[in-house]
């Protein structure tokens, strides 16, 4: 699945009691569709998205940058402090794709090739010969 949304908070990186690394932020993905009246109706959703192959990636992950993401998608629920049931979106992400708009307004793009466990960072920032 794919999703195109902004980061609503900077990336964490959080370190497992298994020394693994996550990198945990969170997206918001705006939809807009017309009810039976005509009016345009927006909705946002909102995905906590967990990132395992490299921790790197999370200086890029800023607020407001707008991403596109490859992964799957899986819902939670939960009862709150206050005693009420509570639900969210999980995102697994296996590929990250930066398109810019946070702290860092360059075009950037950064992939995961799984067989040699490296990321790779692109920029298109001054590239141009004149």
């Amino acid at each position: 699945m794919n999703i195109i949304g902004r980061l609503t908070r900077d990336a964490e990186v959080r370190t497992l009691s298994n020394e693994k690394q996550v990198v945990n932020f969170s997206v918001a993905v705006n939809d807009s569709y017309r009810n039976k009246q005509g009016e345009r109706v927006e909705q946002t959703a909102y995905f906590d998205c967990a990132y395992w192959i490299s921790s790197s990636v999370a200086r890029l992950l800023t607020k407001g940058t707008l991403v596109e993401l490859s992964g799957r998608v899986s819902a939670r629920a939960w009862t709150g402090k206050d005693g009420e049931t509570r639900a969210g979106l999980n995102f697994h992400t296996s590929q990250i794709k930066l398109h810019g708009g946070g702290k860092r307004a360059e075009t950037t793009q950064a992939t995961q090739q799984p067989e040699n466990n490296k990321v790779t960072v692109q920029g298109t920032e001054d590239d141009l010969p004149f």
